[in-house]
């Protein structure tokens, strides 16, 4: 478990030095996961040997969840002063997430 680990902190270490180092707008662990996907699909055996820890990661993915509820509670006031915005960001990003999931499934379909 701890070697996958490794793995799996050094492909997310990678995609921060990528980003920093070349100042994109771009997340770090985005980039580490798009690196880590490339890898997956050129080696697959690997994905067997990172799904434990992936899965037992899984189970516990509701505690990343924890500081986003507690920002909320913290910046209340700015929720409440601002929750046109808020809201127009996510039913906007809910529909193109939904609109380009559809794109998707039509395009692998075919």
């Amino acid at each position: 478990m701890i070697h996958t680990f490794a793995i799996l902190l050094l492909f997310q270490t990678v995609g921060e030095t990528i980003a920093y180092g070349l100042s994109l707008p771009v997340p770090g662990p985005v980039i580490g996961m798009l690196l880590l996907f490339c890898f997956l699909v050129a080696r697959p055996s690997l994905a067997q040997r990172l799904a434990p820890t992936t899965l037992e990661f899984l189970k516990h993915l509701s505690l990343l969840f924890i500081p986003a509820g507690v920002g909320i509670m913290v910046h209340a006031q700015r929720v409440a002063t601002e929750w046109l915005p808020i809201l127009a960001a996510l039913v906007i990003s809910a529909t193109v997430s939904l609109v380009v999931t559809a794109l998707v499934l039509r395009g692998l379909q075919k």
